[in-house]
């Protein structure tokens, strides 16, 4: 044993010196690639490994699961440098200083499941990930969480007490990346999105100064970080308000392709509900199809608060022919258990564009696009995925009438936001997919914007990373976010040297 002890030692100390004394200039080569080590990198992975033990290098052994297997987009495989674990904000305090001190790149990660390329890895600079910051504390109303937790995790942690929190509809989903873009959760309807239902952030500035945001400490930034990504600093804590649902009543419901146009309606009628007391109800709705066999279905995946068997709130797709309906009830934890992303399947492209509810233009979007995928049946391990989501006027009201509201500014009005999702296999059809994906999504929401039924609108969730989600938020809410960025990070260390993700031009 004494030996194994010795023998990881030796490793790890072979690691540390090899980062220390790699050359800026020198190609360095990685599991997944190459690259050539820039002096900015050099410096701050050398800082950081005389710093602190356990940095990673391209020659650790645990490079690859940190690099790669933490991903759910096979895009995001990228080559960091360096690799952090910070255990405490102080030590993500100190290592922004350096970051700063060395001019060096870095990229920060959740969970891992941004599909933006470069959102949460680096290729030759240094990655920050957040795995240790798994605190959780169960209060009354509320819940702390750490930035490393999944959503699940969180369920997990206050099935206990029957709360809930809104968060995350899958399982693999990490809870800074969807708190920061906005969230889209089941029970969005009655209690607003993820971002609306934060509390308070715990955040490390880009000087490495840490504040808390909340309502009275520091409340500009409070609302910026309600949809404004990451932009502003790192979140090393979130406070989550919660709500008592000890149980959920779920249905799972597929149907065959000539129930789709159905299917399709019913998504638009579930969006227009408008109830003064609504019960909180909501759902993943997707569209599959198999360009080789030619076989579309339809599914759902939706919970509502409360028991219910079945879920009242589901009765226009319950009222459909399905090949499966499945109702149950359960307690969050236990179905988010189920709902699994796999990491590392696919390539995956999204796009998505927003539109006012319309059952006739839904359908035939999902048309255009069963005729589009046939046109690129060649590409090897194509998995398309028509997805709808909704976004009630009710969930928006939430933020219009709760004395913070959120960067969004969405009206109290219906809308419902369709997506392309496409996942595929070789690296050399990235741009194809791409191309193919824009150049459709952008035909068909020019003859929604004739028809007066488009929003310019652009969730970071379900946006491709050739899009610009800022361009759909209110004008003043931008020049608003872009003073406080100012403010906040003067020297533009989350634009300039974190340049990954969704970023808030000056």
């Amino acid at each position: 044993m004494k030996d194994l002890v010795a023998f990881s030692i030796s490793a790890l100390a072979l690691a540390e010196s090899v980062i220390a004394t790699t050359q800026a200039g020198s190609t360095v080569t990685t599991p997944l690639g190459s690259f050539e080590l820039t002096k900015g990198a050099a410096c701050a992975c050398s800082k950081l490994s005389r710093a602190y033990s356990g940095i990673i290098s391209p020659k650790s052994a645990n490079y690859t699961a940190q690099a790669v297997n933490a991903y759910w987009d096979v895009r995001a495989d990228l080559s960091p440098a360096c690799i952090f674990l910070p255990s405490t904000a102080d030590e993500i305090s100190k290592a922004l200083e350096i970051f700063q001190s060395c001019d060096a790149q870095f990229a920060v990660r959740g969970g891992g499941h941004m599909n933006y390329p470069g959102s949460n890895n680096i290729d030759g600079g240094v990655l920050m990930a957040l795995e240790k910051f798994v605190k959780v504390k169960v209060n009354a109303e509320s819940v702390e969480v750490g930035p490393g937790l999944t959503w699940y995790d969180v369920y997990e942690a206050l099935e206990p007490y029957g709360r809930a929190a809104i968060g995350g509809r899958l399982k693999t989903i990490g809870v800074p990346g969807l708190s920061l873009i906005g969230g889209f959760h089941y029970f969005n309807n009655k209690y607003g999105y993820a971002m609306d239902n934060v509390l308070s952030y715990d955040v490390v500035l880009g000087n490495g100064t840490q504040v808390m945001a909340n309502k009275t400490s520091h409340p500009d930034l409070f609302w910026a970080l309600k949809g404004g990504a990451n932009n502003y600093g790192i979140v090393t804590k979130f406070t989550l308000k919660t709500y008592d649902i000890p149980k959920v009543s779920t249905t799972i419901q597929v149907f065959n392709e000539s129930g789709i146009p159905e299917f399709l309606t019913a998504v638009c009628n579930i969006v227009k509900l408008d109830d003064e007391d609504p019960i909180a109800a909501g759902m993943v709705a997707t569209v599959q199809y198999n360009a080789t066999t030619k076989v579309a279905s339809a599914s759902l995946l939706g919970v509502q608060e409360g028991i219910s068997k079945p879920p009242s709130q589901f009765a226009n797709f319950s009222d459909i022919p399905a090949t499966t309906r499945i109702n149950n009830v359960t307690t969050m934890k236990q179905w988010a258990s189920s709902l699994d992303t796999p990491k590392q399947m696919f390539r995956v492209m999204f796009s998505h564009k927003t539109m006012k509810p319309d059952q006739d233009v839904l359908i035939s979007i999902y048309k255009a696009w069963k005729d589009a995928v046939d046109e690129i049946a060649d590409v090897e391990g194509l998995y398309p995925t028509f997805v709808t989501n909704v976004a009630p006027a009710s969930a928006a009201r939430v933020a219009l009438t709760n004395g913070v509201g959120n960067v969004w500014g969405l009206e109290a009005e219906p809308y419902i936001l369709w997506q392309f999702s496409t996942g595929w296999a070789l690296a050399q059809d990235d741009l194809r997919i791409e191309a193919w994906s824009r150049q459709l999504i952008e035909r068909l929401n020019a003859i929604n914007v004739e028809k007066g039924l488009a929003s310019d609108f652009i969730y970071m969730g379900d946006a491709g990373e050739w899009q610009d989600p800022f361009a759909g938020f209110p004008g003043e809410n931008v020049a608003r976010m872009r003073k406080i960025k100012s403010s906040y990070d003067p020297l533009g260390v989350f634009s300039r040297l974190n340049w990954g993700g969704f970023k808030l031009s000056v």
